[in-house]
């Protein structure tokens, strides 16, 4: 297989992407990693050395290099200006794998998606993924079977126990990561979610610090209210320690149907698997299904590869479920402005 190759700029996070994806058995078949950057040189050169690559210390030394041969980039930078980060990459003819939260501006993410297009180029991130998987695609199924008619509500929540000190990254500023929580791992319920209730009209936020060292949350909740009418409430929070660690529970009500994922206990450790049920209602007579399967998160090589290839068309429903979650995260991010309580 002719493998898409690729060079990895951002070795924070992308430390840990290289050693957890890149190298994964699910990458391997699909990319290889070509070259690696960093504005610290000492990491740059550290990273090239282990992969025996060539390494850079700034994004226009890359994709200025005669000799980089790669093409596509794996970018995984703070959020705030990545857009234009991407554009730059996409001017130089590259594809591009990154990292949610994809932007926190929603038009410069849609001038960066709508240059991908007119370049002939790919834009994925890993959520939303670009294509329903596992049992987000079971939802569509069971939308589509059961006739379950228009979103009305759902509740969500995602847990862990962090007791996190600061550390001087983009965790620790407020403009960057407001209502902590909800952006760095609820986000992945709002990308999910945003995908059947549409756009948004209006959200509120409440946030908190309770252990945290911190200057951000550790405790938050958002309410929405979607163009549609529908109802959402997300709740994220590092406080809580029932060893069901990132357990993405919730509940989302349909007009004919409510589906529950991974509502209740589940063992110790959290579990590799997501469980789907569902009550409905079909010719007036209540009917109940099931759902079982292992969690299908992470990045989608597999499908950045095919599109990459010309093996797949993206839709542009792709676009739109990206700035629909970076508009909510906009509304959050103003409201959640002066608005943290701290119980320390």
């Amino acid at each position: 297989m002719n493998r898409i190759r690729i060079a990895v700029v951002g070795l924070n996070f992308g430390s840990w992407m290289i050693e957890n994806e890149l190298l994964s058995d699910k990458a391997k078949d699909d990319v290889e990693i070509a070259a690696v950057c960093d504005m610290q040189p000492e990491k740059a050169a550290d990273w090239g050395s282990k992969l025996s690559v060539p390494y850079y210390s700034s994004l226009d030394e890359l994709l200025a290099a005669a000799d980089a041969d790669f093409e596509a980039v794996a970018l995984f930078s703070g959020p705030i200006g990545r857009a234009g980060l991407i554009e730059r990459i996409l001017d130089a003819g590259k594809h591009v794998m990154t990292t949610k939260p994809f932007e926190l501006d929603s038009e410069n993410a849609r001038r960066a998606l709508a240059k991908a297009r007119s370049l002939g180029l790919t834009v994925h991130l890993n959520s939303p993924s670009p294509e329903l998987q596992g049992d987000l695609a079971q939802v569509q199924q069971w939308k589509e079977r059961y006739d379950l008619g228009r979103p009305i509500a759902f509740r969500a929540e995602t847990t862990c126990s962090y007791r996190e000190q600061p550390n001087g990254s983009w965790y620790d500023d407020p403009e960057q990561c407001p209502a902590a929580p909800i952006f760095r791992l609820g986000i992945y319920l709002i990308n999910d979610l945003v995908r059947f209730f549409g756009d948004i009209e209006e959200a509120s936020v409440q946030q908190s610090r309770i252990f945290t060292g911190r200057p951000t949350a550790d405790n938050a909740q958002l309410n929405l209210l979607f163009k549609n009418g529908a109802l959402g409430h997300v709740f994220a929070s590092f406080c809580i320690d029932d060893q069901q660690y990132y357990k993405c529970a919730f509940t989302l009500n349909f007009e004919r149907g409510t589906v529950y994922r991974n509502i209740g206990p589940r063992a110790s450790g959290g579990g590799k698997k997501n469980v789907l049920e569902l009550v409905a209602v079909q010719d007036g007579r209540q009917v109940m299904d099931r759902y079982e399967a292992e969690t299908a998160e992470g990045y989608q090589w597999d499908v950045f590869y095919r599109t990459v290839r010309g093996e797949r068309i993206e839709p542009l429903a792709y676009d739109e479920d990206i700035a629909a979650g970076i508009r909510i995260i906009e509304q959050m991010k103003r409201k959640a402005g002066g608005r943290e309580r701290s119980e320390r």
